[in-house]
Formats: structure tokens, sequence, C-alpha cells
């Protein structure tokens, strides 16, 4: 079905527009192993950028900023076939320092370009002179993203990219990519990597400050207000979407008796996108939406389990980032998300009640929502909290469209694992390797469908 894109934003947002919005203030090479951060932050390497939020001009940015570093060959000599450059062996970067990140990914040139081989990272904690092990970072090589024949899925900005992994407040980084080996009759060669690898190391930022209201804060000298701004438009639009929920521009989405209506669950509590402080400004202006919803795929984010609840925010804007800045994606890919004590967040901006379009299972994002809880679950057994929290979703999201989360539904591929054009029929709630050939929910969170599908079904009142 086509998607159609929303222009028309006025009206809503002049009532946004008079609300209040506060900022917070946010928060090169050095030998290997050196154990202790520098001083003074590092200069930047040759060939290496840095991005940040756009500039505003009352206060500093919420959301952060991106380090992006070449990789290089790692000099072992091995060469692809033909080749007298070393794009067939391995690449990384030798341990240095670098300025606060929270979060890694690796990226590449061409979106269609498959990485074929295993990307690793270890990095040292902010402040101490210890490195952690060497982590894998899960690749992607296009099971995520838009569908084929989308203006998203066109865009110029578009970059191969793998999983991004959350490694916590670290200011060193190490990064090795080993291609696979192809056996040969002369000898074992190495795969050509894709051109351009580089590691992106994303700082979400600071939490979003609280709304203060009309009164002056604590600690402020008597008279004296905190300094606000009026929001932006993409801020007030992203806002105004969900005003028949809740109040325009508030952080939570409150949860709701069932609808008179049956077979529509209770809808759950919803942290929205200004609750986990998504900066707007990074989007693509306007929203995207499909026919109906009519299945759910559900994800693992592939970003680790070493993370708090608190810290889920972080989590969500350093994803957000990686998304749209270093992946060039036109927002966050996931409709929603779970972390891993069951609190529900906003994702792709639209409105939570709406159909929108997100860039989550290639091939089947029409027509269907991604939910991604927050961890990695190949071999970790999802909380009970996540796969409860996933079936209330599903059974209020669903609902609105009468689906039977136990029951089946026909999709038409976009293209993908699938020809284009081919109907497939899924589960209802279905786990994102049924729609790609990817590993994606992981096997713990798969082997759970089955429980929220029953959930779901009785959340309904079915």
């Amino acid at each position: 079905m086509r998607a159609y894109l929303a222009t028309s934003i006025a009206v809503t947002c002049a009532t946004a527009l008079a609300l209040p919005f506060t900022l917070a203030t946010p928060a090169a090479a050095l030998p290997p192993g050196a154990p202790a951060a520098p001083t003074a932050p590092p200069s930047m390497d040759p060939g290496a950028r840095e991005t940040t939020s756009p500039a505003v001009t009352s206060e500093a940015d919420v959301a952060g900023s991106t380090q992006s570093l070449p990789l290089a060959p790692l000099g072992d000599g091995r060469r692809a076939i033909g080749g007298t450059g070393a794009a067939g062996g391995a690449q990384g970067l030798a341990r240095r320092d670098v300025r606060p990140f929270s979060l890694v990914g690796v990226v590449w040139d061409d979106a269609r370009a498959h990485l074929h081989g295993t990307v690793q990272v270890r990095t040292r904690a902010t402040g101490s002179a210890e490195w952690s092990a060497w982590q894998d970072v899960e690749i992607h090589n296009d099971d995520h993203g838009a569908d084929p024949g989308t203006p998203e899925a066109a865009r110029g900005a578009l970059r191969g990219a793998t999983a991004p992994l959350w490694v916590g407040d670290s200011d060193g980084v190490e990064v090795r990519v080993q291609p696979d080996r192809q056996d040969d009759i002369a000898a074992a060669v190495a795969e050509a990597l894709p051109e351009g690898l580089r590691i992106e190391l994303v700082d979400p930022g600071p939490e979003p400050a609280a709304d203060p209201g009309p009164e002056p804060r604590a600690g402020l000298a008597h008279g004296a207000r905190a300094v606000h701004r009026a929001p932006t438009i993409e801020e007030a639009a992203a806002a105004s979407v969900n005003a028949q929920l809740a109040s325009v521009g508030t952080a939570t989405i409150p949860a709701a008796a069932a609808a008179a209506k049956p077979y529509i669950g209770p809808r759950p509590k919803i942290i929205t996108r200004k609750g986990w402080g998504a900066d707007e400004r990074l989007r693509e202006k306007g929203f995207v939406y499909t026919k109906a919803v009519k299945a759910a795929f559900v994800h693992h984010s592939a970003t680790g389990n070493n993370y708090t609840c608190k810290q889920a925010p972080s989590v969500l804007r350093s994803i957000y980032r990686y998304h749209t800045q270093s992946s060039g994606w036109r927002d966050f890919g996931y409709n929603f998300a779970v972390d891993k004590c069951g609190n529900i967040y906003e994702g792709r901006a639209g409105g939570v009640a709406k159909p929108v379009h997100g860039a989550h299972t290639l091939g089947f994002n029409t027509n269907s929502m991604g939910i991604a809880v927050l961890g990695t679950y190949s071999s970790t057994t999802p909380p009970a909290a996540a796969v409860t929290a996933v079936a209330r979703l599903t059974a209020w999201k669903l609902g609105l469209h009468g689906v039977n989360p136990k029951g089946k539904t026909t999709l038409v591929s976009a293209g993908g694992k699938y020809k284009k054009g081919k109907k497939v029929k899924f589960n209802s709630i279905a786990g994102h390797r049924d729609g790609y050939s990817t590993a994606c929910p992981g096997a713990r969170l798969y082997g759970k469908l089955g429980t929220a599908r029953t959930a779901s079904a009785k959340y309904q009142g079915r």
C-alpha cells in the first residue's frame, strides 16, 4: 500500500508553540595502551569528523554528538585476489583515547554492499585504566531499513551499518574488522570488505531537563527564571500528533482502560519522544503513514544487555542518532521500543495511535509496526516484564486495527528475502527473522513470542 506524507501541521503546531520548553546543557590518537584519559580533549584525526545537533540560539544541544573515525588496514599483509590494495585484509583502529561516547557501530559507504566478516570492539570506561574484552558487534547487512523503492530507501545519505552496541560511558576504543575467508584452489583468500569503513562513536548527551513550570527553579536567585525557548516546528509537530491521548508536550501518555469496542486491549503507558529526549532536528520533517497495522514484528536492538533501565533513554537517543546521522535514515527505525523493565517508548515520530511507516523489517514495513526490545537475546532470556510489555502494546495497537494477536495476517513483499509482490502469511505477532534472513530477535526472545501472543489476546478479551 502506498505511504503518504503528512505535511499539514500548522494548526496543531500553533498550540504547542505556546508551551515552555527547556534545554539542558550537555555534557587524536595516543600511543596504544595509554592507561588514562587525556587531560584535554584529544585532537581529531585526519579524516575524522564530528557531528553535533544543529545549533540553537538559546542553549546547548541535548542530543550529544558523533565522532566518525576511518578504519585502516591492520598491516597483516593480506590482499584481495587480483588487487594491489588491502581491501581483502583486516581493517581496524588501534587502541586510542577519544572524546566520551557510550555507543559504537561501524558504517560503510554503500548501503547495498554486504560486510562478510566479523566486527569486534573493546573499550575503556571513562576514568578507568582497564579495557574491556573484545565484544562482537552484530552485522545487519540491510535486513533492517526502508523498503526498496520508497523515498527513504533512495536517500543519498544512506550507508551500510552494523547494529549499534551500547558500551556505557567510555573514552577509549579499539576496533578490528576481520573478513570472512574463502577456500580457493590456490589459497585461502579474504572477502573484500566494503569501502569507506568507519567507526561511529555516539555520545547521547545528558537527560532532558524536566519542565520546571511557571515557577522559578529551586536554587535560582530570587526573581530569576530558567531560560526557555519556544519549541521548533518539528518538536511541536511530534508532540501534537499525540494530542488526543495526552496534553501536548507531555513526557508520557498515560495508561487507559480498554475501549468500549471489543477486542481492543487497554492502552499501556507510553513514554513519548520528548520523554526520552529525542532531538527532533535530527529527523526529516513531516511524517509518513501506511494504511493500517496488520502485524507487529518484534526485534532485539542487539545493543547488548549492559544497561540499566535508568539508562534506557540514553540508549534510545544513541540509537536515534546512529540511525539518522550515521546510517542516514529519515528517523528512528522502530515504531516502539521496550526496555528490560517493561517500559514502553514511542519510536518513529508520527503518533503512537497512527499507522506510522517505519524502517525495521526490510520488505515488510508497509502495514506493520516494529517493536525493538532493548538488549541482545540470542543466548540471554528476555525479562518477563519486557515480554509482558510487548503483549500489552500489541493488544492495544493491533486491536485498534481489528487484529487478533493469535491469528495470521498476509503482507505483500516490497522485495528482499521474498520477491517483490509476493504475498506472505505471518503470525500477527512475528519475529524479524520471519520476514528476513536474520537471527533477530535472537533465539531466546523469538521463543517467547508464543507467550506474548497468548497474553496479548487475553488483554484484548479474547
